[in-house]
């Protein structure tokens, strides 16, 4: 029964004009985020136990700012590519 209310659904989205988009996109993105608050959390732990005397945390700050011209670049240009719908 479970997979005629998803069957149902889906049809009815796309009745109304909504686009669905690849389920796999909703995980990248999700482990995108984690892997970027994994990567300020890392900083942090650095800063406390360092003490100023090592460039881990620089090098993890520097990790979390590429995640997330990644995420952003990834995030338009699934937009561009219809992979996003433009409305939620």
């Amino acid at each position: 029964m479970p997979a005629a209310h998803a069957a149902a659904a889906a049809t009815n989205a796309h009745a109304r004009g909504r686009k669905e988009y690849p389920e796999s996109m909703r995980y990248v993105v999700i482990a995108m985020l984690l892997a970027i608050i994994a990567s300020l959390a890392s900083a942090a732990v650095f800063m406390f136990r360092d003490r100023g005397q090592s460039k881990r945390m620089v090098k993890a700050l520097a990790l979390r700012v590429g995640l997330s011209v990644t995420l952003f670049l990834m995030l338009m240009a699934g937009y561009y590519f219809g992979l996003i719908p433009g409305r939620l």
